[in-house]
């Protein structure tokens, strides 16, 4: 018996000083990560035009000793970390595109870079706070090359570009990093990513079982008149006023038709072209806009009932209506039995008081690609400064991170890369 205690001493000694050594590991490299992301942001690229920022992030992760590709999806980057031991695959994945955006503060590391995006002369930003997305998986690559005693099984690194959208004409994105067999050779079992949200603060992650972002969908939408003067409207078809009618008419598909005690749904029209003149009565018009779900079924019967609607209101009026639909992105839909499974890492990570349940938000991401081949976890990661009264939202040019949030990131997929990885070996 003596003996037996003697033992399980000797083995809680090793395991705090295992645990004290990854923790001293992750508080180290703070200031490097630090550092990367004032770089990135200061440098920042737009989608799958990411060349530079993807070299150092495989300058990076060649450095660690990793297996490392380049030009997935044209600039993307993953990396592959074996454990000392057989298991399973996770990935883990950051995006690390800019968007165009011209940038509206005084940070000592602010964007300069200008360029052109389509026709339009711009700046470019990280105002989505991909640039700490970046810096946090590095710095997670670095952390857990040094304890591939402790990692059972595989972790693959994923950098993907174009998470914002590829340029028109082009593919990418993590469509593209799928096309290409980023979730093969090894097979990944289980997929994880997170998000800087400028809304909540340093310290807090947050989080939603089953679709935590919308599906993205754009529509076109082409309504045929029948020109005429604009001083006798009876000898014509005006497209105008059936636009209007089918605007009025898609609304009620959310009022009306759609159980949003279930998840929220939007249709918005964002943009109405037509006509020349103020006395002419044009003969076509064409409205573009977006709609965002956040349940499947009513994905369908959203697509369905304006399908429906607008044909049979533009036959209403004597003219004709097509619609179109281009889809941006799926659900982001955190898998149940997985996410439950990781909350006690995230728990773990943050503190139980500061992990919490949010509503599902209407944005959209394209890690929803991942999520549909394989079961993954989407979460946010709170990066406004404690006690700040203003916080700045994203895609804006005053859009702001406190850098100090980024430590809780590498702490979140460190511990769940494990304990995922060692409970399902």
């Amino acid at each position: 018996m003596k003996n037996l205690s003697v033992l399980l001493l000797i083995f809680l000694a090793l395991f705090s000083n295992a645990q004290n050594s990854m923790e001293s590991d992750i508080s180290a490299i703070e200031d490097k990560m630090i550092a990367w992301r004032h770089h990135f942001h200061q440098n920042p690229e737009l989608s799958n035009r990411e060349f530079k920022t993807a070299e150092k992030i495989a300058e990076h992760l060649k450095s660690l000793g990793l297996d490392v590709e380049t030009g997935i999806a044209k600039t993307g980057v993953v990396a592959l970390l074996k454990g000392d031991h057989p298991g399973k695959v996770i990935a883990l994945r950051a995006d690390i595109d800019a968007l165009p955006v011209t940038e509206r503060n005084n940070l000592p590391f602010k964007s300069e870079v200008k360029t052109t995006f389509l026709n339009t002369e711009t700046g470019v930003m990280h105002a989505c706070g991909h640039d700490t997305h970046i810096s946090i998986l590095m710095a997670t690559a670095e952390v857990l090359s040094k304890h591939k005693d402790k990692i059972k099984g595989t972790i693959k690194f994923i950098f993907q570009p174009a998470e914002e959208g590829p340029p028109p004409g082009e593919e990418g994105g993590a469509k593209l990093m799928i096309k290409e067999g980023v979730l093969e050779n090894p097979k990944v079992d289980a997929i994880f990513g997170l998000h800087i949200d400028s809304g909540t603060p340093v310290g807090s992650i947050t989080y939603k079982t089953g679709g935590i972002m919308a599906a993205v969908e754009r529509f076109v939408i082409d309504v045929k008149g029948k020109q005429t003067h604009g001083s006798q409207p009876w000898s014509g078809v005006d497209p105008i006023l059936i636009s209007a009618k089918i605007i009025d008419g898609l609304q009620t598909i959310i009022s009306r038709e759609s159980d949003l005690t279930n998840e929220a749904a939007v249709i918005t029209v964002g943009k109405i072209t037509s006509g020349t003149r103020f006395n002419i009565i044009p003969e076509s018009a064409e409205m573009i806009g977006t709609v965002r779900t956040l349940d499947p079924k009513m994905r369908v019967h959203i697509e369905k009932r304006m399908t429906e609607m607008v044909e049979t209101i533009a036959k209403a009026y004597g003219g004709e209506a097509s619609i179109t639909f281009q889809n941006f992105t799926s659900i982001t839909y955190n898998d149940p039995d997985l996410t439950a499974q990781v909350l006690p890492s995230l728990q773990k990570a943050a503190g139980d008081s500061n992990v919490s349940i949010i509503k599902a938000t209407t944005g959209g991401e394209d890690f929803s690609y991942f999520q549909e081949v394989v079961p993954g976890v989407y979460f946010f990661l709170g990066g406004m400064t404690p006690g700040a009264t203003e916080s700045f939202p994203h895609h804006t040019p005053d859009f702001k991170i406190d850098d100090s949030s980024m430590l809780l990131g590498v702490k979140a997929f460190t511990q769940l890369t494990l304990d995922y990885l060692n409970h399902n070996d």
